[in-house]
């Protein structure tokens, strides 16, 4: 995401920019010769990160659409990068079941993250403890200390392979998904919050905004909106499937909110990317709010 801008990659193997307000098409990025699995606007430098499953890593100048840098090192295929906030630092995750940390600049690997027994999904980072963490295929979520390069706890309450962890901008929290549910926690220790619950399908991703409004979305098109501290479900969408798509091309891959935390992106598998905004107009009567806490009823494991 730039201000007014935002970039998605797709099995085209091209990494679009496109205008924010228009919804054109701006810019095509090619260089990638397999699927562009992950991508990364660093808020610092004009440079955009790229990553897929040609196990390549590439950073684009965006002054002159090129790529400047390759990060060398990952054994196959590449499915997540992040940037630290505070400092010069890339990190990526793939299927040789390790995060890598890299020097933006000298492309040094500075340390290779190594624990995880399967396909790293997600990597994370933050400026506060831990300013890392990853999920897994082998169903586990680990904490990180970056300036050691080594795991501090590993989290075992999901069943299920994690596909998507996303920090909280302003709570010291993280939330992560897996075809079971939907789980929060507390940093910097990983303590265990609560459960989320009420898909019935596989949850791919996950995002958040300032106002604490927590989004899930599903391989079957399905959206929940979430109040980050109470856990309430408070609303509920169903992506609109391109005419003469397929009911299994209803899937959400990946989203994220725009600077504002107003509008929502998607990317699904229709081959679409939809935009999704507040509606302004909202009342109570429009879309009523039937809620008691069952905070008695809650269970935690």
């Amino acid at each position: 995401m730039g201000v007014n801008w935002f970039a998605t990659g797709a099995a085209d193997r091209i990494i679009k920019i496109w205008d924010l307000a228009s919804g054109q098409l701006k810019v095509s990025l090619t260089g990638h010769v397999s699927t562009v699995r992950g991508l990364a606007v660093s808020a610092r430098h004009p440079y955009l990160f790229s990553c897929g499953e040609d196990r390549q890593v590439k950073c684009w100048d965006l002054e002159y659409n090129k790529v400047i840098r390759h990060y060398h090192g990952h054994l196959s295929a590449v499915y997540s990068l992040a940037l630290h906030p505070t400092i010069d630092v890339l990190l990526t995750a793939g299927r040789d079941s390790t995060a890598r940390v890299w020097d933006m600049r000298t492309k040094a690997n500075v340390h290779t993250l190594t624990g995880h027994t399967h396909t790293v999904t997600t990597v994370i980072a933050q400026a506060s403890e831990p300013q890392v963490i990853t999920g897994s295929h082998d169903s586990t979520i680990r904490l990180w200390d970056l300036a050691a390069g080594k795991s501090i706890c590993t989290l075992t309450n999901h069943k299920k392979s994690v596909r998507d962890v996303v920090f909280h901008p302003t709570l010291n929290m993280f939330a992560s998904c897996s075809p079971d549910n939907i789980k929060q926690w507390k940093c910097p220790d990983g303590k265990f919050i609560q459960n989320l619950s009420g898909h019935n399908c596989i949850v791919n991703c996950l995002a958040v905004n300032p106002e604490s409004v927590l989004v899930s979305a599903g391989d079957n098109g399905t959206m929940f909106f979430w109040d980050w501290r109470t856990g309430y479900n408070f609303q509920r969408l169903q992506a609109p499937v391109q005419p003469g798509s397929m009911d299994s091309e209803a899937g959400i891959f990946s989203m994220t909110f725009d600077n504002s935390g107003s509008r929502l992106i998607t990317t699904e598998a229709d081959k679409t990317i939809k935009i999704y905004k507040e509606d302004d107009t909202a009342t109570e009567e429009t879309h009523p709010i039937n809620w008691k806490p069952d905070i008695l009823k809650r269970r935690k494991f």
